[in-house]
């Protein structure tokens, strides 16, 4: 007598739906998803409307993650701008940043790696969803219910910080290049300069997006760069989960730089306005495969993913950066460290070729991910407030007031380096300025995402409101604490 039950059947011989496909093969929803997009995954719509895939493309799937690695490419293929935004928030003046506290402190502030991680998932999931659910970026959708006078400051104040970066970054990239072949600082500079130029204005944001995706792989150096050096394990996860807040000028001025390079308002800015590029990339995929386009649900799902992801690969990061120049660094008495590549130049005599080589590629991965990033996130938010057409997709000779502002963006950055101003040195300050800068925008954002007439049924969820209001808690508090100890 034939069996019946659909769960003794051979594997091959079963339909599955999206969600108990994703479960049978081991992967993230948004993995399964894509999957059925890139045409890597046959799925049949049944009668109903949903999906059904045949067990037989369920055991290919199998069969094609069987090796960790390649589902590992498949994950990071899939996920898109809260990757980016992650991996950005690591650029070189970034890393300047933690290696000059973790120089200077050691361990004592390496807590803010875990305990700022809810914080900044929260923050970037109320952009991404803003993003999504009003289908425009932050400077349009804050200038359609606030006025128009003060997101145009918030928006220069965000460009000439941007600048700043750029500049520093620019500088870093360099250095670090001239550390590893002979070639003069300044041709070093202008080749970054013009190279992201080019990619930004003749590269579409479907080819350019993938560009800045495998770029993320680069923050991995100083993860291998913290296993190289053997740390002590034991001091190390004690300091994490302990925070040894000390109330001296010195350290809260330090706090505050952190904050303001890992909740950093570029990052606003530019994660809003990439998740409606994403959703023009999307919308033309699923037309062009004939298939239903994905409700809000369903995309904030998606994001959900992303945005982690990216936000735990970014504290990371930031984790292994100052484990590394605490162990190596503040342990030897190398407690004045100004600028990323200077860090890596005293890895070398300490934790030997292996660790200065990733430190010093490190910076150049990152910072040829972070310079497009800055600059295009004050592009996206000029263009919204003056009404110009903007978007990585588009052409130039459409778009020209958005592609202007990266490029003058980009120049005057690489600029600061042949006047002599010194952008790195400024760095630690302008972090400081990012965090008290992001403050306001931090709470107009909280606001805008618990607002029913803006984001309708998708307000934020508990967690995030939690979070969110949490993180600018610490930092009024730290402001505070700092103005008063310098009166």
């Amino acid at each position: 007598m034939e069996n019946k039950n659909q769960n003794s059947k051979p594997i091959e011989d079963k339909f599955f739906t999206l969600s108990e496909f994703r479960h049978e093969v081991g992967i993230p929803l948004v993995l399964a998803k894509k999957l059925v997009i890139w045409g890597v995954v046959e799925a049949e719509k049944a009668v109903d409307g949903t999906l059904r895939i045949a067990g037989s493309e369920v055991a290919v799937a199998m069969d094609l993650f069987e090796k960790p690695w390649i589902k590992a490419y498949y994950f990071i293929r899939a996920l898109g701008p809260g990757l980016i935004t992650g991996a950005s928030d690591d650029d070189p003046s970034g890393i300047g940043t933690y290696s000059s506290v973790g120089a200077k402190f050691g361990l004592a502030i390496l807590w803010m790696a875990a305990w700022l991680l809810p914080m900044m998932m929260a923050i970037q999931e109320v952009c991404a969803r803003i993003g999504i659910v009003t289908n425009r970026g932050l400077a349009g959708v804050l200038q359609k219910h606030y006025k128009k006078k003060i997101v145009g400051v918030a928006v220069v104040l965000l460009i000439v910080a941007n600048i700043a970066n750029i500049g520093a970054d620019l500088g870093a990239m360099a250095a670090s290049l001239q550390m590893l072949m002979p070639i003069n600082f300044y041709v070093a500079a202008i080749f970054f300069a013009a190279l992201t130029i080019v990619l930004e204005i003749f590269v579409g944001y479907h080819l350019y997006v993938k560009v800045l995706k495998w770029l993320t792989v680069s923050v991995l150096a100083y993860v291998i760069t913290g296993f190289i050096i053997q740390p002590e394990w034991k001091e190390i996860f004690g300091s994490v989960f302990v925070p040894q807040i000390s109330f001296s000028k010195e350290y809260l001025f330090a706090m505050i730089a952190v904050f303001g390079t890992s909740i950093t308002p570029y990052l606003f800015f530019w994660q809003t306005s990439e998740e409606v590029e994403e959703n023009k990339l999307h919308k033309k995929l699923h037309k062009l495969l004939g298939k239903k386009e994905d409700n809000l649900k369903v995309r904030i799902g998606r994001m959900r993913t992303d945005v982690g992801t990216g936000m735990i690969l970014a504290n990371i990061v930031f984790f292994f950066i100052i484990l590394t120049t605490a162990q190596v660094l503040f342990k030897n008495g190398i407690t004045d460290i100004g600028s990323a590549e200077q860090a890596a130049l005293a890895l070398r005599p300490l934790a030997g070729d292996y660790a200065f080589l990733l430190f010093a590629f490190g910076i150049i991965g990152t910072g040829l991910l972070a310079v497009p990033v800055l600059a295009g996130s004050g592009a996206y938010a000029l263009s919204e407030i003056m009404n110009w057409r903007e978007g990585l997709e588009e052409k130039f000779s459409r778009a020209k007031g958005f592609y202007l502002v990266i490029t003058v963006s980009i120049l005057v950055g690489l600029a600061l380096n042949f006047f002599h101003i010194n952008p790195i040195t400024a760095l630690y300050y302008s972090a400081f300025l990012n965090g008290i800068i992001a403050l306001p925008l931090l709470i107009i954002i909280m606001i805008v995402g618990d607002d029913k007439k803006i984001m309708g049924r998708e307000t934020n969820p508990m967690w995030v409101r939690i979070f969110g209001w949490l993180s600018i808690l610490f930092m009024v508090g730290a402001v505070i604490a700092t103005g008063i100890l310098y009166l």
